[in-house]
């Protein structure tokens, strides 16, 4: 089983980065899913800044979620040390 999602912070270029129950810090583009159905809804920044943790994955206000397995096979690790110390201090 994969490690689920701690925290969450939504970016300006529609990536979110998150922080996973193992300690990993990792960052998720969602632009590939904002031409699909629902998800068309988080075009709008203010949706899309509505973005929490939820059961170990992430949903936004109109309840749009992601699966956590997705989530942390698809991200992409930031394996910078600054970026990630400072990714770390604005998610938690």
């Amino acid at each position: 089983m994969n490690p689920r999602v701690k925290a969450v912070k939504p970016n300006p270029d529609y990536t979110i980065t998150l922080v996973f129950t193992n300690g990993e810090v990792r960052r998720f583009d969602v632009k590939p899913y904002l031409d699909t159905g629902i998800f068309q809804e988080l075009r709008d920044m203010s949706v899309f800044n509505s973005v929490r943790p939820f059961l170990g994955s992430v949903q936004w206000e109109n309840g749009q979620d992601l699966c956590p397995d997705t989530l942390y096979l698809d991200s992409v690790p930031i394996t910078n040390a600054a970026e990630m110390e400072a990714e770390e201090k604005a998610v938690v």
